[in-house]
């Protein structure tokens, strides 16, 4: 099994990896938000290539950064989300609102 992490890269990338579900989501949420606070890049890049598994829990995740980004005054994009993030998101509506950089 995939352990789940969140790490910041130099350029501002948020790396997401791992499988997002009720049991990874609190300490992602927590370690993701700290990483977004103190970084200095001007802008974010929520990369979830490294995900291999996501619940609804997931797509809060990358709400929840995308507001945390905002709030630091960071224009945020997402590169590489799952399929079925993808598909949660289009049934719940998101899809445009993650969408926007």
């Amino acid at each position: 099994m995939t352990e789940s992490a969140v790490r910041l890269g130099d350029a501002g990338e948020l790396f997401i990896s791992g499988v997002l579900d009720y049991r990874t989501g609190p300490a992602l949420r927590e370690q993701g938000q700290a990483l977004i606070n103190t970084s200095t890049a001007p802008a974010l890049v929520l990369d979830c290539s490294g995900v291999t598994k996501s619940s609804s829990v997931g797509l809060s995740l990358l709400l929840c950064f995308m507001r945390d980004a905002e709030a630091a005054n960071k224009p945020v994009s997402i590169r590489a989300m799952p399929e079925d993030m993808r598909e949660i998101a289009e049934v719940s509506e998101l899809t445009e609102l993650l969408a926007h950089p």
